[in-house]
Protein backbone atom coordinates (compact mmCIF):
# COMPACT_ATOMS: atom_id res chain seq x y z
CA UNK A 1 0.00 0.00 0.00
CA UNK A 2 1.59 3.31 -0.60
CA UNK A 3 1.66 5.67 2.27
CA UNK A 4 -0.52 8.76 1.92
CA UNK A 5 1.09 12.36 0.54
CA UNK A 6 1.84 14.40 2.71
CA UNK A 7 0.91 18.08 2.97
CA UNK A 8 3.33 20.60 2.91
CA UNK A 9 3.46 24.24 3.50
CA UNK A 10 4.17 24.95 0.15
CA UNK A 11 1.03 22.52 -1.87
CA UNK A 12 -1.19 24.19 0.61
CA UNK A 13 -3.99 26.51 -0.72
CA UNK A 14 -2.99 29.84 -1.54
CA UNK A 15 -4.64 32.92 0.31
CA UNK A 16 -7.20 34.77 -2.35
CA UNK A 17 -5.64 38.13 -0.87
CA UNK A 18 -2.30 36.96 -1.38
CA UNK A 19 -3.09 36.45 -4.80
CA UNK A 20 -4.39 39.93 -5.66
CA UNK A 21 -1.77 41.51 -4.55
CA UNK A 22 0.23 44.13 -6.44
CA UNK A 23 -3.31 44.37 -8.89
CA UNK A 24 -4.96 47.42 -8.83
CA UNK A 25 -8.17 48.29 -7.79
CA UNK A 26 -8.68 50.11 -11.17
CA UNK A 27 -8.11 46.64 -12.82
CA UNK A 28 -10.42 44.74 -11.88
CA UNK A 29 -13.53 47.27 -11.35
CA UNK A 30 -16.28 46.28 -13.04
CA UNK A 31 -17.56 47.79 -16.26
CA UNK A 32 -21.72 48.79 -17.50
CA UNK A 33 -22.92 47.27 -20.38
CA UNK A 34 -22.81 51.19 -21.85
CA UNK A 35 -18.81 51.50 -20.92
CA UNK A 36 -18.24 48.34 -22.48
CA UNK A 37 -20.14 49.16 -25.51
CA UNK A 38 -18.05 52.76 -25.76
CA UNK A 39 -15.29 51.05 -25.50
CA UNK A 40 -16.08 49.24 -28.99
CA UNK A 41 -17.33 52.32 -30.42
CA UNK A 42 -14.03 54.01 -29.96
CA UNK A 43 -11.93 51.29 -31.15
CA UNK A 44 -14.19 51.51 -34.42
CA UNK A 45 -12.53 54.16 -35.68
CA UNK A 46 -14.48 54.91 -38.82
CA UNK A 47 -17.51 55.42 -36.52
CA UNK A 48 -16.10 57.89 -34.71
CA UNK A 49 -14.71 59.58 -37.61
CA UNK A 50 -18.56 59.60 -39.06
CA UNK A 51 -19.94 60.44 -35.66
CA UNK A 52 -17.12 63.86 -35.81
CA UNK A 53 -18.55 64.75 -38.80
CA UNK A 54 -22.18 64.51 -37.57
CA UNK A 55 -21.56 66.36 -34.83
CA UNK A 56 -19.84 68.83 -37.40
CA UNK A 57 -22.80 68.87 -39.30
CA UNK A 58 -25.43 69.49 -36.38
CA UNK A 59 -23.02 72.40 -34.87
CA UNK A 60 -23.47 73.85 -38.32
CA UNK A 61 -26.95 73.67 -38.39
CA UNK A 62 -27.28 75.21 -35.20
CA UNK A 63 -25.06 78.33 -36.22
CA UNK A 64 -26.87 78.39 -39.59
CA UNK A 65 -30.08 78.50 -37.46
CA UNK A 66 -28.93 81.98 -35.83
CA UNK A 67 -26.20 83.42 -38.37
CA UNK A 68 -29.23 83.23 -41.07
CA UNK A 69 -32.71 83.82 -39.18
CA UNK A 70 -31.30 85.17 -35.83
CA UNK A 71 -29.24 87.93 -36.60
CA UNK A 72 -29.31 87.73 -40.67
CA UNK A 73 -25.95 87.85 -41.28
CA UNK A 74 -25.59 85.92 -44.42
CA UNK A 75 -27.79 86.11 -47.11
CA UNK A 76 -28.69 83.20 -49.24
CA UNK A 77 -31.12 85.00 -51.63
CA UNK A 78 -28.95 87.45 -52.29
CA UNK A 79 -28.63 87.96 -56.37
CA UNK A 80 -24.73 89.03 -57.75
CA UNK A 81 -25.94 90.11 -60.89
CA UNK A 82 -22.55 91.88 -61.79
CA UNK A 83 -20.93 88.54 -61.63
CA UNK A 84 -23.66 86.54 -64.21
CA UNK A 85 -22.66 86.92 -68.09
CA UNK A 86 -25.31 88.69 -69.83
CA UNK A 87 -24.99 86.49 -73.50
CA UNK A 88 -24.95 83.14 -71.26
CA UNK A 89 -26.37 83.81 -68.12
CA UNK A 90 -23.85 81.97 -66.92
CA UNK A 91 -21.18 82.67 -63.71
CA UNK A 92 -18.22 84.79 -64.68
CA UNK A 93 -15.16 83.20 -64.05
CA UNK A 94 -13.60 80.03 -62.93
CA UNK A 95 -15.97 76.93 -61.89
CA UNK A 96 -18.84 78.36 -61.50
CA UNK A 97 -17.53 82.20 -60.71
CA UNK A 98 -15.24 80.63 -57.86
CA UNK A 99 -13.33 83.23 -56.29
CA UNK A 100 -12.23 84.59 -52.40
CA UNK A 101 -15.93 86.32 -51.77
CA UNK A 102 -17.78 82.82 -53.44
CA UNK A 103 -15.50 79.96 -52.50
CA UNK A 104 -18.32 77.46 -53.97
CA UNK A 105 -19.45 79.76 -57.13
CA UNK A 106 -22.61 81.41 -57.75
CA UNK A 107 -25.91 80.24 -59.45
CA UNK A 108 -26.69 80.68 -62.73
CA UNK A 109 -29.28 83.13 -63.60
CA UNK A 110 -29.68 83.93 -60.12
CA UNK A 111 -26.12 84.91 -59.10
CA UNK A 112 -26.65 83.67 -55.09
CA UNK A 113 -23.77 82.62 -53.83
CA UNK A 114 -23.76 78.47 -52.97
CA UNK A 115 -21.87 78.09 -49.97
CA UNK A 116 -24.07 80.38 -48.04
CA UNK A 117 -27.46 78.64 -49.11
CA UNK A 118 -25.78 75.21 -48.33
CA UNK A 119 -25.26 76.67 -45.22
CA UNK A 120 -28.86 77.60 -44.42
CA UNK A 121 -30.03 74.94 -46.32
CA UNK A 122 -28.22 72.58 -43.63
CA UNK A 123 -30.90 73.39 -40.92
CA UNK A 124 -33.80 72.37 -42.76
CA UNK A 125 -32.16 69.30 -44.34
CA UNK A 126 -31.57 67.84 -40.75
CA UNK A 127 -34.25 69.30 -39.29
CA UNK A 128 -37.20 67.49 -40.21
CA UNK A 129 -34.98 64.47 -40.86
CA UNK A 130 -34.22 64.26 -36.75
CA UNK A 131 -37.53 65.49 -35.80
CA UNK A 132 -39.26 62.64 -38.58
CA UNK A 133 -37.07 59.92 -37.28
CA UNK A 134 -38.45 60.91 -33.67
CA UNK A 135 -42.25 60.74 -34.58
CA UNK A 136 -41.53 57.10 -36.33
CA UNK A 137 -39.44 55.68 -33.84
CA UNK A 138 -41.78 57.00 -30.78
CA UNK A 139 -45.01 55.09 -32.76
CA UNK A 140 -42.80 52.40 -34.39
CA UNK A 141 -41.59 51.33 -30.55
CA UNK A 142 -44.87 52.12 -28.87
CA UNK A 143 -46.56 49.98 -31.22
CA UNK A 144 -44.19 47.28 -31.51
CA UNK A 145 -43.96 46.42 -27.65
CA UNK A 146 -47.87 46.24 -27.80
CA UNK A 147 -47.95 44.10 -30.27
CA UNK A 148 -45.19 41.72 -29.19
CA UNK A 149 -46.21 41.35 -25.66
CA UNK A 150 -49.64 41.01 -25.50
CA UNK A 151 -49.97 39.06 -29.10
CA UNK A 152 -53.58 37.41 -29.77
CA UNK A 153 -55.95 39.81 -31.13
CA UNK A 154 -53.89 42.94 -30.35
CA UNK A 155 -50.76 41.21 -32.52
CA UNK A 156 -52.71 40.56 -35.61
CA UNK A 157 -54.79 43.97 -35.13
CA UNK A 158 -51.50 46.15 -34.78
CA UNK A 159 -49.55 43.80 -37.77
CA UNK A 160 -52.24 44.50 -40.11
CA UNK A 161 -52.50 48.07 -39.58
CA UNK A 162 -48.33 47.97 -40.73
CA UNK A 163 -49.37 46.19 -43.62
CA UNK A 164 -51.79 48.82 -44.77
CA UNK A 165 -49.38 52.11 -43.70
CA UNK A 166 -46.56 49.82 -45.80
CA UNK A 167 -48.36 49.55 -48.77
CA UNK A 168 -49.71 53.27 -48.65
CA UNK A 169 -48.20 55.14 -52.27
CA UNK A 170 -46.25 57.48 -49.92
CA UNK A 171 -44.83 60.29 -52.48
CA UNK A 172 -48.46 59.98 -53.96
CA UNK A 173 -49.99 61.20 -50.78
CA UNK A 174 -47.35 63.56 -50.37
CA UNK A 175 -47.76 64.38 -53.95
CA UNK A 176 -51.38 65.54 -53.42
CA UNK A 177 -50.91 66.71 -49.91
CA UNK A 178 -48.60 69.49 -51.82
CA UNK A 179 -51.48 70.24 -53.86
CA UNK A 180 -53.81 70.85 -51.65
CA UNK A 181 -51.57 73.47 -49.89
CA UNK A 182 -51.06 75.08 -53.40
CA UNK A 183 -54.56 74.89 -53.99
CA UNK A 184 -55.30 77.07 -50.92
CA UNK A 185 -52.04 78.97 -50.60
CA UNK A 186 -50.66 77.87 -48.05
CA UNK A 187 -47.17 78.29 -48.60
CA UNK A 188 -45.68 78.86 -44.85
CA UNK A 189 -42.29 77.53 -44.28
CA UNK A 190 -43.38 76.55 -41.06
CA UNK A 191 -46.80 74.96 -42.30
CA UNK A 192 -44.33 72.95 -44.60
CA UNK A 193 -41.61 72.21 -42.50
CA UNK A 194 -44.69 70.40 -40.16
CA UNK A 195 -46.28 68.42 -43.26
CA UNK A 196 -42.98 67.29 -44.27
CA UNK A 197 -41.98 66.04 -41.22
CA UNK A 198 -45.72 64.41 -40.55
CA UNK A 199 -45.26 62.28 -43.64
CA UNK A 200 -42.04 61.03 -43.57
CA UNK A 201 -42.51 60.31 -39.50
CA UNK A 202 -46.05 59.03 -39.20
CA UNK A 203 -46.05 56.92 -42.29
CA UNK A 204 -42.83 55.34 -41.74
CA UNK A 205 -43.16 53.83 -38.19
CA UNK A 206 -44.14 50.29 -39.36
CA UNK A 207 -40.40 49.68 -40.41
CA UNK A 208 -38.63 49.61 -36.65
CA UNK A 209 -42.43 48.67 -35.43
CA UNK A 210 -41.74 45.36 -36.85
CA UNK A 211 -38.13 45.02 -35.46
CA UNK A 212 -39.13 46.21 -32.26
CA UNK A 213 -42.08 43.59 -32.22
CA UNK A 214 -39.81 40.54 -33.14
CA UNK A 215 -37.45 41.43 -30.69
CA UNK A 216 -40.57 41.82 -28.14
CA UNK A 217 -41.43 38.25 -29.06
CA UNK A 218 -38.21 37.48 -27.97
CA UNK A 219 -37.98 38.58 -24.65
CA UNK A 220 -41.22 37.99 -23.38
CA UNK A 221 -40.02 34.75 -22.82
CA UNK A 222 -36.96 35.65 -20.99
CA UNK A 223 -36.75 34.58 -17.48
CA UNK A 224 -36.54 38.22 -15.83
CA UNK A 225 -40.12 38.70 -17.46
CA UNK A 226 -41.49 35.61 -15.88
CA UNK A 227 -39.87 36.75 -12.41
CA UNK A 228 -42.13 40.45 -12.90
CA UNK A 229 -44.78 38.55 -13.17
CA UNK A 230 -44.56 36.30 -10.11
CA UNK A 231 -44.03 39.34 -8.18
CA UNK A 232 -47.21 40.78 -9.09
CA UNK A 233 -45.96 43.59 -11.69
CA UNK A 234 -48.88 44.36 -14.39
CA UNK A 235 -48.44 45.05 -18.09
CA UNK A 236 -46.97 48.75 -18.30
CA UNK A 237 -44.22 48.22 -15.66
CA UNK A 238 -43.28 45.39 -17.62
CA UNK A 239 -43.64 47.02 -21.31
CA UNK A 240 -41.71 50.34 -19.92
CA UNK A 241 -39.25 49.13 -16.99
CA UNK A 242 -38.62 45.75 -17.86
CA UNK A 243 -39.03 45.60 -22.21
CA UNK A 244 -37.89 49.02 -22.86
CA UNK A 245 -34.48 49.33 -21.48
CA UNK A 246 -33.66 46.11 -22.79
CA UNK A 247 -35.03 47.55 -26.56
CA UNK A 248 -32.60 50.53 -26.31
CA UNK A 249 -29.69 49.03 -28.51
CA UNK A 250 -31.91 48.10 -31.59
CA UNK A 251 -34.11 51.68 -31.21
CA UNK A 252 -30.60 53.57 -31.26
CA UNK A 253 -28.84 51.88 -33.90
CA UNK A 254 -32.10 51.82 -36.60
CA UNK A 255 -32.37 55.62 -35.79
CA UNK A 256 -29.09 56.35 -36.55
CA UNK A 257 -29.88 54.61 -39.82
CA UNK A 258 -33.34 55.67 -40.55
CA UNK A 259 -32.16 59.50 -40.62
CA UNK A 260 -30.50 59.61 -43.63
CA UNK A 261 -33.30 57.62 -44.72
CA UNK A 262 -35.41 60.71 -44.39
CA UNK A 263 -32.92 62.95 -45.05
CA UNK A 264 -33.17 61.69 -48.45
CA UNK A 265 -36.61 61.27 -48.52
CA UNK A 266 -37.06 65.51 -48.03
CA UNK A 267 -34.28 66.34 -51.08
CA UNK A 268 -36.68 63.49 -53.42
CA UNK A 269 -39.24 65.63 -52.13
CA UNK A 270 -38.09 69.26 -52.43
CA UNK A 271 -36.71 67.82 -55.53
CA UNK A 272 -40.05 66.90 -57.10
CA UNK A 273 -41.26 70.25 -55.85
CA UNK A 274 -43.26 69.63 -52.97
CA UNK A 275 -41.39 70.01 -49.95
CA UNK A 276 -40.33 73.72 -49.20
CA UNK A 277 -40.79 75.99 -51.62
CA UNK A 278 -38.03 78.81 -53.26
CA UNK A 279 -36.89 80.93 -52.61
CA UNK A 280 -35.78 79.00 -49.00
CA UNK A 281 -32.52 77.31 -50.01
CA UNK A 282 -32.76 73.49 -49.08
CA UNK A 283 -30.32 71.00 -50.54
CA UNK A 284 -33.34 68.67 -52.18
CA UNK A 285 -33.95 72.14 -53.65
CA UNK A 286 -31.13 73.38 -54.72
CA UNK A 287 -30.86 70.13 -56.74
CA UNK A 288 -33.81 70.41 -58.38
CA UNK A 289 -33.37 74.27 -59.55
CA UNK A 290 -29.67 73.09 -60.74
CA UNK A 291 -31.37 70.42 -63.32
CA UNK A 292 -31.95 72.86 -65.90
CA UNK A 293 -28.48 73.94 -66.52
CA UNK A 294 -26.67 70.35 -66.46
CA UNK A 295 -24.05 72.06 -68.49
CA UNK A 296 -22.71 73.64 -65.35
CA UNK A 297 -22.03 70.90 -62.96
CA UNK A 298 -20.59 72.92 -59.78
CA UNK A 299 -24.62 73.90 -59.26
CA UNK A 300 -25.51 70.44 -58.97
CA UNK A 301 -22.23 69.60 -56.79
CA UNK A 302 -22.00 71.24 -53.79
CA UNK A 303 -25.58 70.47 -52.34
CA UNK A 304 -25.41 66.73 -53.76
CA UNK A 305 -21.96 66.55 -51.83
CA UNK A 306 -23.53 67.98 -48.70
CA UNK A 307 -26.40 64.99 -48.81
CA UNK A 308 -23.74 62.41 -49.53
CA UNK A 309 -21.39 62.88 -46.91
CA UNK A 310 -24.18 63.63 -44.44
CA UNK A 311 -25.51 59.90 -45.20
CA UNK A 312 -22.63 58.64 -45.37
CA UNK A 313 -21.52 59.68 -42.09
CA UNK A 314 -25.01 58.42 -40.67
CA UNK A 315 -24.85 55.42 -41.96
CA UNK A 316 -20.95 54.58 -41.20
CA UNK A 317 -21.69 55.71 -37.20
CA UNK A 318 -24.83 53.67 -37.41
CA UNK A 319 -22.68 50.00 -38.64
CA UNK A 320 -20.01 51.15 -35.84
CA UNK A 321 -23.04 51.48 -33.46
CA UNK A 322 -24.50 47.99 -34.09
CA UNK A 323 -21.44 46.49 -34.13
CA UNK A 324 -20.64 47.74 -30.39
CA UNK A 325 -23.90 47.26 -28.61
CA UNK A 326 -24.46 43.59 -30.50
CA UNK A 327 -20.92 42.42 -31.40
CA UNK A 328 -22.49 39.07 -32.61
CA UNK A 329 -24.29 40.91 -35.45
CA UNK A 330 -21.04 40.86 -36.81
Amino acid sequence: MTAPLEVTDASAAADPEAALQGVSKKAIQGRSLGQIAWMRLKRDRVAMAGGAVIVILILTAISAVFVDRMFGWIHPNLPHQDLIDGATLAPKGFFGGMSADHPLGIEPLSGRDILQRVFAGSWISLLIAFLATMVSVLIGTVMGIISGYFGGWVDSTISRLMDIFLAFPLLVFAIALAGMLNTFNINGEGVRISVLIFIIGFFNWPYIGRIIRGQTLSLREREFIDASRSLGARGPYILFKELLPNLMAPILVYATLLIPTNILFEAALSFLGVGIQPPTATWGGMISEAVSYYTLPHFMLWPGLAIFITVLAFNLFGDGLRDALDPRSR
